[in-house]
This record gives structure tokens, sequence and C-alpha cells, in this order.
């Protein structure tokens, strides 16, 4: 009886030991389910994130104008400031209104429906379509020449005050005048030559030619439409101009091929708002850089989008600096001696 309740009493023992390692065991396991929640709450805690600002994604849409190698280099300038201060963090939506004034306006609806978190105007239709679009998204231009002419504000003062800023592509007017007499001192009548449909082209030629009657030239403008009669308001101006200036202008700049084969065999110089123009049909220009307007647009994007500045107190910035160039091979066709102090314009690639 004595060796049957030890072997009893060693039984429940032995039971008992078991179940107090089966216990432990379960708890090693839990303690390895624990980790597996810690790595959870690890990812967890990752996708998350944005949240906290540490991985968060912008949507930029970017409505261009038209194709042309000014607004091609400030839209490239804007994406390239966007990926050096914001790296991988920037959706971009880029898309080209082909020239066509009620296309910007289909893209920034578009833009809005997507609730993105900034528009980049490239061009002043683009600019004006978003202003219309929007009150609450930030739009910033670019390649816009006057703010106050493109949005219809009067006395503007430089800062736009809503949700609207950017750069401009505004070169000196009064030095662009300068530019028709040192060339052509000896000329009489100057042709005003630009596009209706753009308040900036307009702008700028009324703001040349107050400059160029006080030196004493006798101006006339030569506004055309659209590109259905661009070629023959040129052939007018042509024949009845010694000189004509071109401001910066969207149309014409899509259209130098046409501009340059009715004045150059002509004999009639053309002074350019902007290289791009020049490049295609003129004979010299102030130019200024596109692609770093539209670096500096990229910048000031940078800082709406992370809310280190109030795009409403933002002013319009301006290009840092002025370029005197000329283009070789028009000057060469009309035998026009380059100016001490001008470059030439690089050939296009």
């Amino acid at each position: 009886m004595k060796k049957l309740l030890a072997l009893l009493l060693a039984a429940v023992m032995t039971l008992a030991l078991a179940a107090c390692g089966g216990g432990n065991a379960g708890n090693a396991g839990n303690a390895g389910n624990a980790g597996s929640g810690g790595a959870n709450a690890g990812s967890n805690a990752g996708s998350a994130a944005p949240e906290d600002g540490g991985g968060a994604a912008y949507l930029v849409g970017i409505c261009q104008y038209a194709p042309h190698p000014a607004l091609d280099a400030a839209t490239q300038g804007f994406k390239d400031a966007l990926n050096e201060l914001l790296p991988g963090q920037v959706e971009i939506d880029e898309q080209n209104a082909a020239g066509d004034s009620p296309t910007c306006a289909t893209i920034a609806n578009g833009f809005v429906s997507a609730n993105v978190d900034l528009i980049m105007a490239n061009a002043t239709a683009p600019l004006q379509a978003a202003a219309a679009a929007t009150t609450d998204i930030p739009v910033l231009g670019t390649s816009i020449t006057e703010y106050g002419v493109a949005l219809g504000i009067d006395n503007f003062s430089g800062t736009v005050g809503s949700n609207v800023s950017g750069t401009s592509d505004l070169a000196p007017l009064e030095q662009q005048a300068a530019m028709v007499q040192e060339w052509f001192p000896d000329a009489r009548n100057v042709g005003l030559l630009y596009c209706s449909g753009e308040p900036n082209s307009k702008y700028q030629v009324d703001t040349v030619q107050g400059y160029l009657e006080e030196l004493g030239y006798a101006c006339t403008q030569y506004p055309f439409a659209d590109t259905n009669d661009m070629a023959s308001v040129t052939q007018t101006a042509a024949g009845s101009s010694d000189v004509i200036y071109v401001p910066t202008d969207n149309t014409v700049a899509n259209n130098t091929g046409v501009v340059d084969n009715i004045c150059r065999p002509l004999g009639i110089p053309i002074i350019a708002g902007e290289e791009g123009i020049c490049g295609g049909c003129g004979v010299a220009t102030l130019s200024i850089s596109y692609y770093d307007i539209g670096y500096k647009t990229g910048e000031m994007a940078a800082k709406i989008l992370t809310g280190e500045a109030d795009i409403s107190a933002m002013p319009i910035e301006y290009a840092p600096q002025f370029t005197k160039k000329y283009n070789e091979t028009i000057c060469s066709g009309l035998d026009l001696t380059p100016l001490e102090g001008y470059e030439p314009i690089a050939p296009a690639e």
C-alpha cells in the first residue's frame, strides 16, 4: 500500500510539472505573438507617417499653354526645383493646351476636380483659367509678363493677395526700346506686331510704343487675332515698317517661321521681346532665363506645399538678370554686324 501510494504521488507530481511546462510554453508562444504584434505596430506606424508629415505626397498640376522653347524651359525648371527640394514627395500631372485657351480652362477645371494641392500655370491663358477655376487651391504662374494686366487688377502693387502668385518674364521695356535705337538709329517707322488675344502682349507694345515715340520713331501697331490672319497682318507690317518690334507673345513664339519667311526676304529686321522668338525670326533681344524663373516658381511651390509660406502674402518674383543677345543667322542674312556687348544665341539642339 505504501508503494502504491508513492507511485500515485509521483504520477500526480509529474502531471503537475508537465502542466506547468505547458503553461510556460504557451507563454513563450504568447511572447512570440507579442513580438509579432510589435512588428505590426511598427508597420502601422510607418503607414501613418504621411499623416505626421514624414512622407507626405503632394499632387501638383501643370498647365502649359503651348510647346515652345521658352515655356518648355520654365516647366523643366519648375519640375527640377520640386524634385530637388521635395524628392519623391511630389506627383506631377503635366498637361499642354497646344495653344488653345478653352483647353486651358478644361485642364484647370480637371485639376480642381482632382483636388490637386497646387496648380502651376505656364503663360497667361493658363493663369487666367486657373484663377477662374478656383479660389482655394494655390495657383503659381510663370512666363507671365504683367499680373495686373493678366488678372484685371488696377494699380497692381506686386502682390495679388489671393490664392495666386508666381514669377514674371518681363524684361525692362525701356531697355528694349533703346535696343531699337542701338541697332537702327536711322530707321523712322517701327511696326509693333502682336496677337490681340494676349493682353500682356498689348500691354508691352503700348508701353514700348511710348518709349519709342520719345526717341523720335513713328509707331504703328499691327494686331492679329490668331494664326488665321497672322501671315496677312505680318505682310502688311513688313511692307510699311523699317523695323518691327515683337513682344513676348505666345502666338508669335509658336509661329516664328511664318514671320521670318515674310520679313527676312523683304530685309525687315525684328527686335524681339524674348530669346525664343529672337532665335526664330529676330535680330536681337534682351534675354532672360526661362529655366531660372521656372525654378524660382518651383521654390515658391515647395514653400507653399510644406506650409512655410502663405501664397496670399508672396510678391511676384522677377528674373534676376538680363542679357543682350543676337541671332547670328539672321544678322548674316540681313548683312548686319552684331553690336559690341551682345552675345550670340546658342543654336537649338
